[in-house]
């Protein structure tokens, strides 16, 4: 999830107007309009397209999914059973032998040709992923970057982090030790609809390049996203086997998931996390999960507050705020709370909406009515409560019937739901504070730990606050993308933000076994030469001694 912007962005223009509290309740974010000619549902969404990708699916009955643009059905997709995840399983793990047969350079390599592919043919997934998703093309263009760069990188690096290792063994010279990486064997993958291409697709690419089959249950309202992915990939080379879909409602369908695979990956809400995780332990396999956040944005006394009103624009209402590593809360330190504020506020009013298929809005849609009431509910439980909304506040029905306005609010205490549950829509609160040790422990307060993004103009300061804050990833003058997108290096979540890591080194070999081959020579570690248990016993004691005295590891 890349940064990204679009042609003419409100958000990079100066910002004059102070920040007012809002009397009237109305709109105030204008629309964009679409350019002439621009693509509809009906042009993507072909009957042609369903039926191809629908061929993807494992399953015999029948399912829906909707545009969050209008709310209109955007396609009929099968829906799988409990006998048709079992069937997948089957297809999966018949198809996987074959393919952990393969060197690891050979598997890599599907995963660069399809990163050529993607790029060559974006315009095609952009699409879907707007139309099953509702937001803006700029936004829907962070999940294309982030999954290329994803490619290229376990592309290039997978048989650095999957080739054999030799060790010292435990007499050197004389042990010889071997660490191998194999394949866990079919990864059961369940993903979430606001990043329908990179969480989905993202995170089986290191799964298919240790050797591993998936069997994906994609959310079904963004299935067809997921399944253009599939179709792709085997365009690269990848054999259809490998790559299982199956779509059904959650509670049915997931836990079948969880039932057969031989690892799990999941990226959720923390109650699903928690289910996801006890079928896993019941079963003794393994389990990856990145789920939901409250995360904090600090800015600092020395803060830019021209930048930083800009990135936290990016940074709490990307995607309408629908992606786990957005921004809910804003700490501003009171002797630029005033100015930032105000920059803040103008930006934030000055986004456009829009549901074209065009780079011409700033923000798209929520993903549907659930998140609209959810989102609904927490900014008035605020108001009721005495929060004040400096922008934003209001549903947008003018451009869709999940549009809301990005908001922010001031005055937020702790009896307001906002204040410490996750909104998971275009929602920030604003705290000012004094000191900074108290911004420090107020945004490490609650059950989450998943990002954080500390603004300052001194790279030194920055480090020292990152470093006392209890997330999995801290972004230093941005919001989320500059450790997202740095994919060598490992992201995911702390405390009930999640378990495990995806990207970097953890982010393959978590899809592995660890084996380790040891060949002993010359001698046995036993007795030899006639020497007796004690005469061995003192000299393994004389041994170990000089090893630690050679600072042996």
């Amino acid at each position: 999830m890349t940064d990204s912007k679009s042609t003419k962005s409100a958000a990079a223009e100066p910002a004059e107007a102070a920040a007012v509290a809002r009397t009237d309740g109305g709109p105030t974010n204008p629309v964009a309009q679409a350019p002439a000619g621009a693509r509809t549902a009906s042009d993507v969404v072909t009957p042609e397209l369903v039926a191809r990708l629908g061929k993807g699916v494992t399953g015999s009955g029948r399912t829906t999914s909707h545009t969050p643009y209008t709310g209109e059905v955007l396609a009929e997709l099968p829906e799988s059973s409990a006998a048709d995840v079992e069937t997948a399983y089957a297809r999966a793990r018949e198809a996987q032998t074959s393919w952990a047969a393969l060197p690891v350079r050979r598997r890599a390599a599907v995963l660069l040709r399809f990163h050529d592919l993607l790029l060559d043919r974006q315009t095609e997934v952009l699409d879907l992923i707007q139309l099953e998703t509702g937001k803006a093309r700029s936004h829907a263009h962070e999940e294309v970057q982030g999954l290329a760069v994803e490619a290229r990188h376990y592309g290039r690096a997978a048989h650095t982090y999957l080739g054999p290792r030799r060790h010292v063994g435990v007499l050197p010279a004389l042990t010889r030790v071997t660490e191998a990486r194999r394949p866990k064997g079919v990864v059961g993958q369940i993903v979430p609809w606001n990043y329908p291409l990179e969480l989905s697709v993202g995170d089986a690419l290191p799964a298919f390049a240790a050797g591993n089959a998936v069997v994906m249950k994609p959310d079904t309202e963004t299935a067809l996203t997921a399944l253009w992915a599939r179709e792709l990939l085997i365009e690269a080379g990848m054999p259809p086997g490998v790559f299982q879909v199956v779509l059904g409602e959650g509670p049915v369908v997931g836990p079948e998931v969880v039932r057969h695979a031989d690892y799990v990956s999941f990226t959720g809400s923390t109650r699903t996390g928690r289910e996801v995780a006890r079928g896993a332990a019941d079963r003794l396999v393994g389990v990856s999960l990145e789920l939901g956040g409250k995360n904090a944005m600090l800015v600092l006394d020395d803060a830019d507050v021209e930048k930083a009103a800009a990135g936290a624009v990016r940074a709490c209402f990307s995607s309408a705020g629908q992606l786990c590593v957005s921004m809910e809360r804003l700490y501003v330190h009171e002797s630029v709370a005033d100015a930032f504020v105000s920059r803040f506020v103008a930006r934030t009013r000055a986004m456009r909406l829009g549901a074209s298929l065009a780079y011409c809005a700033d923000m798209g849609s929520l993903a549907g009515e659930r998140q609209l009431k959810a989102v609904s509910a927490h900014v008035e439980d605020a108001v009721t409560k005495g929060a004040t909304v400096l922008a934003g506040g209001v549903a947008r029905p003018d451009v869709g019937p999940y549009f809301y306005e990005p908001t922010i609010l001031d005055g937020v205490t702790a009896p307001m739901a906002v204040c410490a549950d996750e909104t998971f829509g275009p929602v920030v609160s604003v705290y000012r504070f004094h000191d900074e040790d108290e911004a420090i422990a107020r945004a490490n307060e609650g059950a989450y730990g998943l990002n954080a993004s500390v603004w300052t103009k001194s790279a030194r300061h920055g480090q020292a606050v990152a470093e006392r804050l209890l997330t999995g990833t801290v972004n230093i003058n941005e919001g989320y993308a500059a450790a997202y997108a740095s994919v060598r290096s490992p992201m995911g979540g702390m405390k009930d933000s999640g378990l495990g890591r995806r990207h970097g080194a953890e982010g393959i070999l978590k899809f592995t076994e660890a084996q380790t081959v040891a060949r002993q020579r010359l001698v046995p570690l036993a007795p030899s030469f006639g020497m007796d248990d004690e005469a061995y016993a003192q000299l393994m004691s004389r041994g170990l001694r000089a090893m630690k005295a050679l600072r042996l590891r």
